[in-house]
């Protein structure tokens, strides 16, 4: 696996004004830039690839959506250096109406894990106050791991990926990125 994929945190930021396609900057805890993504305007099915920096002449990850504009739309982590499915991310789109939910799918397509906004009292709140960041949490068999935190601007989304509590490893770095760029990407369109 890519040394991109070794780090126990994460900064994603996305500009949110971009007329060709937002920018997506992806900082490992010490502030460097270790994957970088230029995302198309008006695409009706995400396609995301991950690159090592801004050239964007190495590919490393590709976040695919399965079909055209759904609700609770699956979407496939491929690492493209060793061409290996990595597993899926499934937006769980009634439930997301009041509390975001999203399920962590292995490689067959068996669910390992949840993703869950932090709490249904502030979820509700972020509905109708937009300043307030939201946080998610990752369960492994009901053992609630914090993972996510948005930090507000009005600017620039920016999202911090801890994997530092998830100390025997059961999510796979990719799948965790993966995860949070969907967070700052597709969850972000909602507002």
């Amino acid at each position: 696996m890519n040394h991109a994929f070794s780090y126990k945190e994460y900064t994603i930021r996305k500009k949110v004004f971009s007329i060709m396609g937002a920018k997506l900057h992806i900082y490992n805890g010490s502030e460097e830039l270790v994957l970088f993504s230029q995302m198309k305007a008006f695409k009706l099915k995400e396609d995301i690839a991950l690159y090592t920096d801004e050239s964007m002449q190495k590919e490393l990850l590709r976040i695919k959506a399965r079909s055209v504009i759904d609700f609770s739309a699956t979407y496939d982590v491929h690492d493209s250096e060793t061409g290996e499915h990595v597993g899926a991310l499934r937006r769980k789109g009634l439930k997301s109406i009041l509390k975001d939910e999203w399920v962590i799918l292995d490689r067959h397509d068996q669910e390992m894990a949840l993703i869950k906004e932090d709490s249904t009292l502030m979820a509700l709140l972020r509905r109708f106050i937009t300043l307030i960041p939201q946080k998610y949490n990752i369960e492994f068999d009901g053992n609630a791991i914090p993972a996510y935190r948005q930090n507000f601007n009005p600017f620039v989304t920016k999202i911090i990926a801890d994997f530092s509590e998830d100390r025997t490893g059961q999510l796979d770095r990719r799948l965790g990125l993966a995860a949070g760029i969907l967070l700052c990407a597709v969850e972000g369109k909602q507002d």
